[in-house]
């Protein structure tokens, strides 16, 4: 299972038009640079945090951890019964 290309296409678009779009849209005032920097930030960072979020999910680390009786319950409901070895 990989990365699929339409949705990080679609992010990073979405996330660049973000951080390049709205800064250039910002009002002229004494604040103007600050703004321009907290809204690349945001799109950056938010950007970044899904990109994380979403690789996570194509490797997770970790799988259910399942006790013995738990898996012969599971076996029994979806009808294919387990031997005791």
């Amino acid at each position: 299972m990989g990365a699929a290309f339409f949705p990080v296409l679609f992010f990073t678009a979405f996330w660049a038009c973000v951080g390049i779009g709205v800064p250039m849209m910002t009002p002229k005032g004494p604040n103007q640079s600050l703004f321009r920097c907290i809204m690349m930030l945001t799109a950056a960072t938010c950007w970044l945090f899904w990109l994380c979020c979403y690789m996570a999910q194509m490797n997770p680390l970790l799988g259910p951890k399942l006790n013995q009786n738990t898996i012969y319950i599971i076996a029994k409901e979806w009808g294919s019964e387990l031997k005791d070895g």
